[in-house]
């Protein structure tokens, strides 16, 4: 099977186990080429959720809207939408949504390489992160990454002004969900459209760029492995920025 880049979250059907609140919609992974990383959209209706946890990978997630409650090993932790949460391999949590709209999650399952575990946070608020910049265009906020007690990969909000980006590759393996905004995913020779909902896989060294049609910001939910800065490139094109199409 061909490698698929860009997803839109409206055209994967779902599926829900019986009694569960979780509509799961598995948008990107070993079927559409992301070998390392999965990544799932939930739609939680309001109610509590069945158990959910995965043995062998560590699990981050990142709220689209809505808001409720993590309860992880009988611990309660408040969801809001921005918010970025961590379970850990082998963790069992539920969801608490008290409605009455949908509990949007973007869920993405990622390798654990480290042995060594240290402490963590569960949940991460966005308002609580410092905003950093790329570039002139670019800024983003890392939610869950090594700060937060995650050391094998790295999950960012990015936030971005109009404009298209030089081509460029980052080593590490990325897939990525469209919160906010509009405009083209630029890989292999492809334009592919984004809008809310698109979900999309970078792997390592593929050339890409990711363009901001405007007029408003893009908003763009990222998470990458190994872990490291959003920033980094590992090979770009000519570092100008270049007005959006």
């Amino acid at each position: 099977m061909g490698h698929t880049y860009v997803v839109a979250e409206e055209d994967v059907e779902g599926r829900r186990r019986e009694g569960d609140t979780a509509l799961e919609k598995p948008t990107l992974g070993a079927h559409t080429g992301s070998q390392l990383l999965e990544q799932r959209v939930i739609r939680y209706a309001p109610g509590r959720s069945l158990p959910r946890g995965e043995p062998g990978r560590d699990e981050l997630l990142y709220v689209v809207s809505g808001a409720g409650t993590l309860e992880l090993d009988g611990e309660p932790f408040e969801l809001e939408a921005g918010s970025g949460a961590y379970v850990r391999a082998a963790e069992a949590y539920v969801v608490e949504n008290p409605g009455p709209d949908d509990l949007i999650v973007v869920s993405v399952m990622v390798p654990v390489d480290e042995s060594y575990r240290p402490p963590r946070e569960v949940v991460v608020r966005f308002a609580d992160r410092p905003e950093l910049r790329a570039d002139a265009k670019r800024t983003f906020r890392y939610l869950v990454n090594q700060d937060a007690g995650c050391a094998d990969a790295t999950q960012f909000v990015g936030l971005v002004e109009p404009c298209r980006a030089p081509d460029h590759s980052h080593s590490y393996d990325e897939v990525g969900y469209i919160v906010a905004g509009e405009g083209f995913a630029h890989i292999g020779g492809e334009s592919m459209p984004l809008r809310p909902g698109s979900c999309f896989h970078l792997p390592p060294e593929q050339v890409h760029c990711i363009e901001n049609s405007g007029p408003g910001v893009m908003r763009i939910l990222g998470v990458f492995h190994p872990s490291g800065d959003p920033a980094s490139r590992a090979y770009e094109d000519d570092p100008q920025l270049l007005p959006a199409s």
